[in-house]
C-alpha cells in the first residue's frame, strides 16, 4: 500500500540523513509559520497523506487516511474565522458499515473542485463525488461516481473531466453518468521502459497534454531502485479523444541524476516541467526542470540536490510550487532539524547567472508537524502558503499549516 511505501521512505530517510552530513550553507529565509490545525484530537481524522486546496471564498478541503466517525478516514474542511481561528468541519467519514464499505475508506487524495463548487476525490477503491448544501444547515452530499478508480488523487480540466494515475493514467470523462477510459497502462513496454507505478496524478499542461512521474521503472538502474528509477512522461492529447505517451526523462541518467520520484510535476508557461526526486545518486534528492528542445528532445536540468541534508532538509517527497514572481516552493520530507528530521519548508530564487538560490522557510520540529510529504499552494494574492505533514503536531496525527514567506 503507498501509505506504507512512504512511511518506510520517510524513515529510511530520516535515517539516511541523520548519519550522512555533507558539508553547505544556505540562507535561513524570514517567513511566519503558523499551525492551522492539529489532528488526532476527540472525534478527529488523523494521518494526513495528501494536500488541501483552497475555494473562492478562503476555505482549505483535504482528506485523512484515518479517525473521524468509524476511524477509516475523513473528508474536512477548515473555515477561517475572526482572530486568524480556523474551525473544522468533517464533511463525510468513510466505512460506516464496516466490512461492506461502498464509500471504500483509508484516502490519500487531495481533493478538486469544479465550478459548481463540488469536490472530487478518492478513497482505496472508489472516486466520489461531495456536493455542498442547497440550504444553511444542511450537510454535504456524498456520491460514487466510479467502483474502479481510487487510491489516487485527481485532476480536473475545463470540461470538469478527471484523470488519475497509479498502475495507468485514466481517465473520468463526464456525461450523463461517468465513463472510465484508461489512457496508458505502465509497464506494457520491455523493461518497464515506459515506467512503472505513479504516486501522483498527472498534470494539465496549457496545451491538454498530460505530464506526470512514475516511481519505478525507465530501465536505468541503480542499488536503490534495481528495477528502474523512475521516468516523466507526457500524454499528447492529439484530438478524437487519442492520447500519444511519450518518456520525456529516465531517471538515474549519469551519477547525480535523481532517482524515484513521489510526486508530480509542475508546468510553466513556456512548457518547461519542474519536480523532485526522493533520491539522487549523489545527494539527498533533487529539484530537476525538463526543458523542451528544438529537435524534440528534452534536456533535464538538477536546479538543487541538497547537500546538507541534516541542517537544510533531504528526501523531497512533494512536488514545487511557483509564486507570481517566479520563485519555486516545495517541502523536503526529513532532515532540518539534528534532533527530529521532520523536514523543511523551502523557496527556491532564480539568479542572473542562471543558477537558483536555496533557502529555508522553515524547519519542523515534530510539535508543530513531522514529514511533509504534498504539494504546497497560494491563496489567490500569493500571501500565503498551505501544507500538511503526514504526522505530528500537538494531537500527534499530522497538521494543516499556513507560511508566510
Amino acid at each position: 500500500m503507498r501509505r506504507n511505501r512512504l512511511l518506510e521512505r520517510l524513515v529510511a530517510s530520516a535515517v539516511v540523513l541523520a548519519v550522512s552530513l555533507a558539508p553547505g550553507t544556505m540562507a535561513w529565509a524570514a517567513s511566519k509559520y503558523k499551525v492551522l490545525h492539529a489532528f488526532g484530537q476527540g472525534g478527529d481524522g488523523g494521518g494526513v497523506f495528501a494536500g488541501v486546496i483552497l475555494d473562492g471564498r478562503g476555505n482549505l478541503y483535504g482528506t485523512t487516511w484515518g479517525g473521524g466517525a468509524y476511524g477509516y478516514g475523513t473528508v474536512f474542511e477548515l473555515i477561517p474565522g475572526s482572530g486568524g481561528q480556523w474551525t473544522e468541519t468533517i464533511l463525510h467519514s468513510f466505512c460506516a458499515n464496516f466490512p461492506h464499505c461502498s464509500d471504500g475508506a483509508l484516502p490519500m487524495s487531495t481533493p478538486v473542485p469544479d465550478r459548481e463548487g463540488n469536490l472530487y476525490g478518492t478513497s482505496n477503491i472508489i472516486s466520489f463525488k461531495l456536493s455542498p448544501p442547497l440550504e444553511t444547515g444542511a450537510g454535504w452530499t456524498f456520491s460514487v461516481i466510479s467502483q474502479n478508480a481510487g487510491g489516487s488523487s485527481l485532476t480536473i480540466d475545463i470540461a470538469g473531466n478527471l484523470y488519475g494515475a497509479g498502475g495507468s493514467v485514466w481517465e473520468l470523462i463526464r456525461g450523463s453518468g461517468w465513463r472510465a477510459k484508461l489512457l496508458h497502462v505502465f509497464c506494457s513496454r520491455e523493461e518497464c521502459r515506459d515506467g512503472d507505478n505513479a504516486l501522483a496524478p498527472p498534470t494539465l499542461g496549457a496545451m491538454g497534454n498530460l505530464y506526470g512521474t512514475t516511481e519505478f521503472g525507465g530501465g536505468n538502474n541503480a542499488p536503490e531502485c534495481s528495477t528502474g528509477c523512475g521516468v516523466v512522461y507526457q500524454l499528447q492529447a492529439v484530438g478524437g479523444g487519442k492520447w500519444i505517451y511519450r518518456v520525456l526523462h529516465r531517471f538515474a541518467a549519469f551519477p547525480n541524476d535523481g532517482l524515484m520520484p513521489q510526486a508530480g510535476v509542475t508546468v510553466d508557461g513556456k512548457g518547461n516541467v519542474y519536480g523532485t526526486t526522493l533520491y539522487s545518486g549523489t545527494s539527498s534528492g533533487t529539484v530537476f526542470e525538463l526543458s523542451p528542445q528544438q529537435n524534440g528532445s528534452w534536456k533535464e536540468t538538477i536546479l538543487y540536490d541538497f547537500p546538507d541534508s541534516e541542517k537544510n532538509g533531504g528526501a523531497p517527497a512533494g512536488g514545487v510550487t511557483f509564486d507570481n514572481k517566479g520563485n519555486l516552493y516545495g517541502t523536503a520530507s526529513a532532515g532540518g532539524d539534528p534532533t527530529c528530521s521532520c523536514g523543511v519548508v523551502f523557496k527556491m530564487t532564480p539568479q542572473a547567472n542562471g543558477k537558483w538560490k536555496y533557502s529555508v522557510l522553515h524547519r519542523f520540529k515534530g510539535t508543530d508537524g513531522n514529514g511533509p510529504g504534498y504539494n504546497l499552494i497560494f491563496d489567490k494574492n500569493y500571501k500565503h502558503l498551505y501544507g500538511t505533514t503526514v504526522e505530528g503536531g500537538s494531537g500527534r496525527y499530522g497538521v494543516v499549516y499556513e507560511i508566510t514567506p
